[in-house]
């Protein structure tokens, strides 16, 4: 203990000071680049959310002591790649991220016995609202929902009752088609009861309107319009796959234009085939008819006077004459056959139908690899031309008109993606090139920073302010000839007869003198300054040995080099 004590004295308070500095800023550099080592990577647990669901996060997070990152000014949240699962599942577990939005579980709040009526009705169309909202937000399109439901009281005294309405705001990460647009609608109509389809209006986050909730008229309308774009995009497809087996993918555009009639027409016809005549009934009438007539005596009597008169004997009342009529007849009903024909004509027949196709030329490559482009011949268009006509149908009599161009395409500029290397991710690659870059750092800073620095602290000066004491190799004392010559300021008088006087002074130890003065002296260690009568002796020395002076400089400089 008593060397380290005397070194650590010996360097003093502002040494020590420093080392103490140095010390402290190793520590604190070190651990940094420890941290940075072994401070797992981060990876993205939720993005796109709004303030709500990320101060909502971030205290869940706080609380469960998880290390977290916020970028993207609140949007984004980085958890360690390690843990991200496990986060997930625990912030599903509490409702999050709801997209600001609050459900049912707006009910499971404990003070819901104080509250009253209007209260009770208003949390109940915030979770109708947010429960819907979350399920159209389950969509892959859409990244965002939101829902204002309408629900008119019915007043007192009154017989009609308002229908009611909603509007869906939705923000999207992609395009939504007409099929999941009637989709929500009919979802939200669905979970609202005593509303229609048709109150239900779409737009989307840029102030586009997706459906319109209208009377049955414009819904019909729209339909129509939707109708005909459809049959223009199947015929578009149609003729793209078709020519696409022949010329290539990517080799061919098509345009098909169509106007389709949506009138809704109803035929009644009614013929009569009089050669067509039938039998239907036939009725026969035969009538018999006898009559039998005695005229009446008109003798004045008693007798005939009385009433009920016996009837005369022997006949002798008067004459008798008998007349007979025979009648038949037959009546035959006919029934021309008839022929109704009802014919209901619906909408959507194509009136006129205009198709534009555009074709690439083809290209050959020669040796240098340089492409040339050359237009297909005359023939071959024709050939495509009369291809298209027969897949979509072509009619002259309605107009239909055909046409086939042939014009070079635009090359696409090709985004080179980012090739992996050894399998590794671009994060993979980015952390590996952290930690490269951090050892360098930390290889330089103890090689250019701290060892010189250790160096130049760690020197411990003599004993007398102005007196160095020079020792021979393992700390042997100089022999006194060369000590007396290479003597510094202040180590008293200087004996130079060993090498003044004519007494013999061999070369072996001048050249002894030389290495030992080459291994020991450090200019950066001699402080003060070095008297004039000491040079002058060195000068001397190297006057009376020329060549043994030039080897030993020699020997310096190929040692420094």
């Amino acid at each position: 203990m008593n060397p380290l004590m005397q070194t650590l004295r010996n360097l003093g308070p502002v040494r020590l000071a420093s080392l103490a500095a140095v010390a402290l800023a190793l520590v604190a550099f070190f651990g940094f680049i420890g941290s940075r080592l072994t401070t797992p990577g981060m990876a993205l647990l939720y993005g796109g959310l709004d303030g709500t669901d990320s101060a909502a996060i971030a205290a869940k997070l706080e609380e469960t002591q998880v290390p977290f990152e916020i970028k993207g000014d609140g949007a984004q949240i980085y958890v360690p790649d390690d843990q991200v699962g496990r986060v997930r599942l625990a912030m599903a577990g509490e409702g999050l991220p709801n997209g600001g939005s609050i459900g049912y579980e707006i009910f499971d709040r404990a003070d819901a016995l104080g509250t009253t009526n209007f209260v009770q009705q208003i949390n109940q169309l915030r979770a109708m609202e947010g429960e819907l909202a979350r399920t159209i937000r389950a969509l892959r399109q859409v990244k965002g929902a939101r829902v204002h439901l309408v629900m008119p009281k019915r007043e007192l005294f009154s017989r009609d009752k308002a229908e009611p309405t909603a509007s869906v705001v939705v923000t999207l990460q992609g395009a939504l088609e007409k099929e999941q647009v009637a989709a929500i609608q009919h979802l939200v109509a669905s979970s609202v009861p005593g509303m229609k389809t048709a109150n239900v209006s779409v737009i989307d986050d840029k102030g586009h309107l997706l459906a319109k909730g209208g009377s049955e008229d414009e819904l019909s309308s729209a339909n129509a319009d939707e109708m005909r774009r459809g049959f223009e995009l199947r015929m578009t497809q149609a003729i793209e796959d078709l020519l696409s087996q022949t010329l290539g993918a990517g080799k061919v555009r098509a345009e098909v234009t169509t106007e389709l009639d949506f009138n809704q027409v109803t035929t009644n016809t009614e013929s009569f085939d009089p050669e067509g005549q039938v039998v239907r009934s036939t009725q026969t009438v035969d009538e018999n008819e006898q009559n039998q007539e005695r005229s009446a005596n008109n003798d004045v009597s008693v007798a005939n006077n009385v009433p009920n008169p016996p009837a005369a004997a022997g006949g002798s009342g008067g004459d008798t004459s008998n007349s007979t009529v025979q009648r038949t007849e037959e009546t035959v009903n006919y029934e021309i056959s008839k022929k109704v024909q009802t014919e209901i004509k619906h909408s959507g027949d194509v009136k006129k139908l205009s198709v534009a196709v555009l074709v690439d030329g083809t290209y050959t490559t020669d040796a240098n690899g340089v492409r040339t482009y050359a237009a297909r011949p005359q023939q071959e268009l024709d050939q495509i031309s009369t291809l298209v006509k027969s897949a979509v149908g072509f009619n002259a009599d309605r107009g239909d008109t055909v046409e086939v161009i042939n014009m070079q395409f635009a090359e696409p500029e090709i985004v080179e993606e980012g090739i992996s290397i050894l399998g590794l991710e671009k994060t993979d690659l980015m952390r590996i090139a952290e930690l490269v870059v951090l050892s360098l750092v930390a290889v330089l800073v103890l090689l250019l920073v701290v060892r010189p620095l250790l160096n130049r602290l760690l020197a411990i000066p003599g004993a007398a302010p102005e007196q160095f004491a020079i020792a021979g190799p393992g700390g042997a004392a100089l022999p006194p000839g060369a000590a007396a010559a290479l003597a510094l300021p202040g180590s008293g008088p200087v004996d130079m007869a060993a090498l003044t006087s004519g007494q013999p002074t061999s070369m072996g130890e001048i050249t002894n003198i030389a290495n030992e003065i080459e291994q020991m002296i450090d200019i950066n260690q001699v402080e003060g300054r070095v008297r004039a009568s000491s040079l002058k002796r060195i000068a001397d020395l190297v006057d009376q040995h020329p060549e043994q002076a030039v080897n030993i400089m020699r020997q310096w400089m190929y040692q420094e080099a």
